[in-house]
């Protein structure tokens, strides 16, 4: 019988691409987001629920079960809590809970939360180890951060099958246009003057293709229960030195550096130890950040019509 897989936010940016790469893998896969998308991948079933509202995954998944599960809910905010913060960390801790309280564990082989590096927070300067005391600095991070840590504890105290991955900036093509790569891409691809950072941040990328691989690999690998896993290149890039590479590939663009402020307590230095993941999942990035954003700057510009 063909694995059945149920994705939690599949209709976001990973989502999809982890949608086509198990259907081409031949899985049984269902995707689970507040709404379905207008374009559809053959052969998955959509569903649509908020995962934070336990009754509407109820009424939802019903009696399906599954054996593997990713969760890639919630979305990118790094709001203050008074705009908006309580929100958020329901979104993203509450709609764990729900999860773990509805799905058949009698069927159930892995469950991988999709975590994040703003875990981390200013906890040190260096690259990031799994080990390391988590600091959030948002209610989006502390989400994520509890979110870790009762799944680490569900599985000390009843060996539920959950791995973190946590994930540092992932990019490529079908990115929404909001986040920084897309927003770099499509100012140099207009060859207007853009406001940006002053760019001193350090920052570590991980092509899409290279994220969706790392989570399959989990998915199958049985050593890897209860771990916190980083999942980037371990490559420190300065976000200036980013946006250069995209006025290369483009051809133009006009940055305004320091027009935009550096968040309230970010962290000027946040990039990835993998070699955890590497040596559990014997896994790599192949992908340079340069091949990669040539493949995304082509995918924007065949938008763009250039």
């Amino acid at each position: 019988m063909d694995p059945r897989l149920l994705v939690i936010g599949g209709s976001g940016f990973i989502g999809k691409h982890l949608l086509e790469r198990s259907i081409e893998n031949g899985w049984v896969v269902t995707s689970l987001s507040k709404s379905v998308p207008e374009r559809k991948i053959d052969g998955v079933k959509y569903l649509s629920a908020d995962a934070g509202i336990r009754e509407e995954m109820m009424s939802t998944l019903g009696d399906q079960s599954f054996e593997y599960v990713v969760n890639l809910g919630g979305y990118i905010d790094h709001s203050l809590f008074s705009r908006g913060g309580r929100d958020l960390i329901r979104s993203h801790f509450d709609a764990v809970q729900n999860m773990v309280e509805m799905l058949d564990r009698k069927t159930l082989i892995r469950f991988v939360q999709v975590g994040s590096s703003d875990e981390y927070g200013n906890s040190s300067a260096g690259a990031q180890k799994e080990t390391q005391r988590e600091h959030a600095i948002s209610p989006y991070s502390l989400g994520k951060m509890a979110a870790t840590h009762f799944l680490q504890m569900i599985h000390r105290t009843e060996s539920f099958p959950a791995v973190i991955v946590r994930l540092f900036l992932t990019y490529g093509p079908g990115q929404g246009s909001d986040r920084f790569i897309p927003q770099a891409i499509q100012g140099c691809l207009k060859d207007e003057k853009f406001p940006v950072s002053a760019g001193e941040q350090l920052r570590d990328f991980c092509f899409v293709n290279d994220t969706v691989t790392a989570i399959e690999m989990v998915l199958r690998n049985e050593v890897v229960e209860g771990e916190i896993l980083n999942v980037s290149s371990g490559v420190p890039r300065r976000i200036r030195e980013v946006i250069e590479i995209i006025q290369s590939i483009v051809g133009a663009g006009r940055p305004e550096y320091g027009r935009i402020p550096y968040r309230s307590g970010e962290n000027m230095s946040l990039y990835a130890d993998i070699s955890k993941i590497r040596n559990l999942c014997n896994w790599e990035p192949r992908v340079s950040l340069e091949k990669g954003l040539t493949e995304t700057v082509k995918w924007w510009e065949s938008r763009y019509d250039v």
